[in-house]
């Protein structure tokens, strides 16, 4: 009496062969996907390693100084000239390049499927649990079913980070479209403004500060799936904390690691600059 029953709900039998059938049925359209992918993927690291290394730390020191402070700029150019160092630019350029790809994605699934919900409650109630499921499931199960859709390499991993990275945008796209001034809308109302023309040059204005929130949580969400897509072979930085684990290489380790953490810091200050700008000039505005 003290064991459970022997009772089993095949809720995972059901999920295998339902990817067995998008993965039997369906093979031309995840081809399709991973072309696509695939190409955008390696054209944006080949644009990016064409650049001088000199240039780059200079772009990277024009936007720290621009949306931060002077010695912000400076700093990050420093972390920059670091890494290079460590014998890892190429490494991060790859990087670069999946995490671009990855937020450039999910914002245009994200911010569209935000819209939507803040305009329909019913899709709102229907995607929070899926939301919710999506952002607190462990970043490693994501892994399972893109491996069966896609061969091993960057594009299972840039996957896998939109389905992790993705909640943050639409959650805030819609809490920003939703918080706009009533009397604000009110007043665009009475001019005669149709639903898009309110939408595109009302509401989503007024929501950027908001939504530029979401897009930063979204592309720091995308960077923490850098060392998880790794381990479905992902290259770049994540490969190399990978490869230090299995080898014990305490150095290399910590190179790639600290250099995963300045893209980090670097990237969140700059999208943290250009929200604190949106929300002065709204200030302004106002």
């Amino acid at each position: 009496m003290s064991e459970f029953p022997d009772i089993r709900v095949p809720i995972g039998q059901g999920v295998e062969k339902f990817i067995d059938f998008l993965a039997e049925h369906f093979e031309w359209f995840f081809d399709f996907i991973f072309a696509i992918a695939s190409n955008s993927i390696k054209g944006l690291e080949t644009a990016l390693l064409a650049i001088p290394w000199w240039a780059f730390i200079i772009i990277i020191f024009l936007l720290g100084w621009y949306f931060t402070t002077f010695y912000g700029g400076l700093l990050f150019s420093f972390f920059m000239f670091l890494v290079g160092t460590f014998h890892l630019w190429p490494e991060m350029m790859t990087t670069i390049a999946i995490i671009l790809i990855s937020v450039l994605l999910s914002l245009i699934i994200g911010i569209p499927l935000g819209i939507f919900m803040a305009f329909n409650k019913v899709l709102s109630t229907a995607m929070r649990p899926i939301l919710d499921a999506m952002q607190t499931m462990p970043s490693f199960v994501y892994l399972i079913p893109v491996i069966f859709f896609f061969p091993l390499g960057n594009v299972p991993a840039v996957i896998a980070t939109v389905i992790y990275a993705l909640p943050p945008v639409s959650r805030l796209t819609e809490l920003g479209i939703r918080n706009v001034n009533k009397e604000v809308i009110e007043s665009a109302q009475s001019f005669g403004s149709s639903t898009t023309q309110m939408l595109v040059k009302v509401q989503l204005p007024q929501a950027l500060p908001t939504m530029m929130a979401g897009i930063n949580q979204t592309t720091m969400m995308a960077l923490a799936m850098a060392v998880v897509g790794s381990m479905v072979g992902a290259q770049g930085l994540g490969e190399r904390v990978l490869y230090a684990i299995n080898r014990i290489d305490i150095a290399l380790g910590f190179e790639a690691g600290i250099s995963i953490v300045f893209l980090a810091i670097i990237i969140d200050r700059i999208t943290g600059g250009i929200a604190e700008r949106l929300q002065k000039h709204r200030r302004e505005d106002k």
